[in-house]
C-alpha cells in the first residue's frame, strides 16, 4: 500500500518563505529525511519524491510506499496535481495527507484531523473537488490571522519575517514528524501527541 503526502504551496522562488508555503516546507523536510530529490512524473502537474516508510521511519527499506508531493500548480488549483496522481497510483483519500497553512491557528500551533470543511482555503477546496471527497487527513500549521486591516491574501502571500524563522523551522519539523506518526502509528495516536 502507498501513501500520498502533499504539501500545499505556490511554485516559484517569489513564493519561498511565504506563509502560504508552509506545506511545501514540510514536504521539503520529508524529502530531505528520505534522501530523495523531487522530479516531475510524465503527464503529472507535480514534483514527487518516491520513497518508503516503516517503523524505522521515512526512507528506511521495507514498510509502505510513500509519495511526497509538491503541486506544480498554483495553490488554488492544487487538486489538479493531487487528484490525478492519486488516481494513477490507486491511492484512496484515506491514504492522502495534505499539509497546509491555517489562519485559525496561532503561529507555532498545529492540528491533525480527518475530513471537515475547507474553511475558505482554496487549496483544500480544489483537493476536495478533485478527490471527490473531503475525507483526507490534514496537517494544519498555524500562521495566525492578519494584523489590523491587512487582507487575507496579502497576509498569506507575505514572507515570514526573519525573527520568526527559527520557530518556523521547529513547527515544520514537527509537521514532518506528525506525518510520519500518522502513517506509522495511526491518526488517533498522532493527534494525542501533536495536537496543540
Amino acid at each position: 500500500m502507498t501513501w500520498l503526502v502533499a504539501g500545499l504551496g505556490n511554485p516559484g522562488p517569489q513564493y519561498a518563505w511565504t506563509r502560504h508555503n508552509v506545506g511545501f516546507m514540510a514536504a521539503d523536510e520529508l524529502a530531505r529525511r528520505a534522501g530523495g530529490r523531487f522530479s516531475a512524473p510524465r503527464g503529472m502537474h507535480a514534483d514527487v519524491v518516491t520513497t518508503r516508510i516503516g517503523s524505522a521511519g521515512i526512507g528506511a527499506p521495507g514498510g509502505q510506499g510513500l509519495l511526497v508531493v509538491k503541486p506544480r500548480t498554483f495553490m488554488n488549483d492544487s487538486g489538479r496535481a493531487i487528484g490525478p496522481l492519486a488516481d494513477y497510483r490507486r491511492i484512496g483519500a484515506d491514504r492522502v495527507i495534505v499539509v497546509h497553512d491555517e489562519l485559525d491557528l496561532d503561529p507555532g500551533r498545529m492540528r491533525l484531523k480527518r475530513g471537515g470543511g475547507d474553511n475558505g482555503h482554496n487549496g483544500l477546496k480544489s483537493v476536495r473537488a478533485h478527490l471527490g471527497t473531503g475525507e483526507f487527513t490534514r496537517v494544519r500549521i498555524g500562521i495566525g490571522r492578519p494584523p489590523g486591516h491587512q487582507g487575507g491574501a496579502d497576509y498569506v502571500l507575505g514572507r515570514f519575517p526573519k525573527s520568526e524563522r527559527d520557530a518556523l523551522a521547529v513547527i515544520v519539523a514537527e509537521a514532518a514528524d506528525a506525518v510520519e506518526a500518522i502513517i506509522i502509528s495511526g491518526l488517533s495516536a498522532a493527534q494525542n501527541r501533536y495536537n496543540s
